[in-house]
């Protein structure tokens, strides 16, 4: 049994990977701004911080043999009264490698980053976008400090798609009411383009696999299902019981706007992941569409 500290503990990725990761037999504890409030992490241990802003020494952390940190920041957190361009260098480019030293001198052995599928998938968008370029660096900088005694990887995923029980995800909650023709007055059509599509399932089974068998310092691409935007909201539809043959617009879409889309509107960012030694399931995002229409619905 493995002593896991998941930083980021209450969000999708983080709480889903502790969930598997509790029921795979580790000891796991979640660290994030505040308190779980769904009732299916209030069994865990928590440790309530923010890792960009708060003061941490090594002691803090003593004990744990591994460590999933799925807390980077993105415009979810950016607030518009900052500077863009400062508040990605705050709490990605310098904030997270010096987070995984304080992991590395607390005596963590092994460690897993969760990041983004742009720089890899995508690698025209470091220049293009701040945010992009920020998860990038830290990625960068973070596997730098692979070593024998302290093994770093990083899992860069494409969209994640999931449900964990009480959890509030708007913008899936949106697109389950969108579908279901609740949401008046927006255009009932597809945007142009796509991307690649990961289940929180396949995540986590990731995470588990790159605590056992990741190789230190890797930037593993993963994902699973290349998908049309048309292709994907059809899914919602059809699972509400809805089929409808979706037009494509090349306007700009209430529920996937640009500022989402790194690569652009109307591009489609597809790839085959790279699984091997992580040995992740796939071909799950149907099912889990079915789970999160069932949630919202």
């Amino acid at each position: 049994m493995s002593k896991i500290l998941i930083v980021g503990g209450t969000g999708l990725t983080g709480a889903h990977s502790a969930l598997h990761l509790s029921k795979a037999g580790h000891k796991v504890t979640l660290m994030s701004r505040s308190n779980p409030a769904i009732e299916c992490l209030k069994g865990f241990d928590h440790i309530a911080g923010n890792y960009s802003q708060d003061e941490f020494s090594p002691s803090d952390f003593s004990g744990f043999d591994s460590m999933v940190f799925a807390a980077g920041a993105d415009i979810r957190q950016f607030n518009p009264t900052e500077d863009e361009a400062e508040f990605y260098e705050r709490v990605n480019i310098r904030g997270v490698p010096r987070f995984f030293e304080i992991a590395r001198d607390a005596g963590i052995s092994r460690t897993v980053y969760i990041g983004t599928f742009y720089p890899q998938a995508a690698p025209e968008t470091i220049d293009r976008s701040i945010y992009v370029r920020s998860r990038y660096l830290a990625d960068e900088a973070l596997r730098g400090l692979n070593s024998d005694d302290f093994t770093v990887c990083s899992l860069n995923a494409p969209f994640i798609l999931g449900y964990v029980p009480g959890m509030d995800l708007p913008h899936l909650a949106a697109i389950v009411q969108y579908a279901a023709g609740r949401l008046e007055g927006l255009p009932i059509v597809a945007p142009g383009g796509g991307v690649n599509h990961i289940s929180s399932k396949s995540m986590s089974e990731a995470i588990e696999g790159a605590l056992h068998r990741g190789e230190g310092g890797k930037a593993y691409l993963v994902g699973d299902e290349n998908l049309s935007w048309k292709d994907y909201l059809q899914m919602y539809f059809e699972e509400v019981g809805n089929p409808t043959d979706l037009e494509v617009s090349e306007q700009e879409h209430p529920l996937f706007p640009d500022v989402m889309l790194y690569a652009g509107r109307n591009k489609f960012v597809s790839y085959e992941p790279d699984n091997g030694a992580l040995n992740y399931s796939r071909n799950n995002i149907r099912a889990t569409v079915a789970e999160v229409v069932k949630a919202y619905l």
